[in-house]
């Protein structure tokens, strides 16, 4: 009798919030426009590579990066800080789609160029989408001198390219994640035995641990690596520190270099046998142009 009591007591409560009670919470819940969201992550660099941000219309971004030696390099080498690879570069919005790059880094004296444009944004409420799409494509140019005079290459020969499709989602205001299938050419290798044409995918994400600090992790799978070196997939564990102007990432990574060709096929290092170097990217954003209204494009 109590247990009978009970269930009409509940359907009776039940019975005070009608269905339509109940559509009217979930449409009070879910915008009633498409909104674009923004932040997936907090700078244009999940670690060491691209992340699905763009700099806005009008912005340059002047960015420096460092890696210093392997820190189980020991005390001698003050466990890797007496080496350093540097890279810096100016990073431009052309528009809120499309941003530009040039950089130069210390590593094979390499410049780079690069364009990242956004193809699709997520958005919530109305025919929500929810993934945001890039196309990023990057050619580097060698300058080192590593070659016998007499057999001095042709500018094409030292050049590569790399083809990347950023796909990230932000699943809520604290994770977001990112995929990034990547095809790298190179015009030149060092034996026959190396291909010109290597694919790897990266995987990324991002963790919220307060307003102004993010964990960021960060793994590039090389399917058909180089032959000629020992070469590792791409590791990198870090954290993003937002301060008013700048983003400050620290980085503990397994690769030396910034450049999506070179870190990716080039990394020799075993992060979990102690091939550790840390490193750093900092940026400063400038508004070149006037004050631009808010707007979703």
């Amino acid at each position: 009798m109590k247990n009978i009591l009970i269930i009409a007591l509940l359907f009776s409560f039940n019975s005070l919030f009608s269905q339509d009670d109940l559509m009217d919470v979930l449409d009070n819940e879910t915008p009633k426009h498409k909104e674009f969201v923004s932040s997936t992550f907090k700078g244009t660099r999940i670690l060491n590579g691209h992340s699905i941000e763009n700099r806005k219309k009008g912005t340059l971004e002047f960015l420096i990066s460092h890696r210093f030696g392997r820190i189980n390099q020991g005390i001698d080498e003050l466990f890797g800080l007496d080496q350093s690879n540097i890279r810096f570069a100016f990073e431009y919005g052309v528009s809120d789609r499309l941003m530009l790059g040039l950089g130069r880094s210390s590593f094979k004296k390499t410049y780079d160029g690069f364009f990242k444009y956004q193809l699709v944004r997520q958005t919530r409420g109305v025919k929500a989408f929810p993934l945001s799409i890039s196309l990023f494509g990057s050619a580097v140019y060698k300058t080192l001198k590593d070659y016998d005079p007499e057999n001095k290459p042709d500018f094409n020969r030292k050049l590569a390219y790399t083809s990347q499709v950023l796909i990230a989602s932000k699943i809520n205001n604290s994770v977001s994640i990112q995929i990034t299938p990547t095809y790298i050419h190179n015009n030149s290798v060092r034996t026959n035995q190396d291909p010109h044409d290597i694919f790897a995918v990266g995987l990324g994400n991002r963790i919220k641990l307060s307003n102004r600090v993010t964990l960021n992790t960060e793994y590039f799978y090389t399917a058909n690596p180089l032959k000629s070196i020992k070469a590792k997939d791409a590791l990198a564990i870090g954290v993003d520190i937002e301060t008013g102007g700048h983003v400050f990432q620290l980085i503990l990574s397994n690769s030396i270099t910034m450049i999506e060709r070179d870190f990716i096929t080039e990394t020799t290092n075993d992060f979990f046998e102690g091939g550790i170097h840390f490193g750093f990217n900092i940026s400063r954003a400038f508004q070149t142009g006037g004050k631009k209204k808010k707007k979703d494009f």
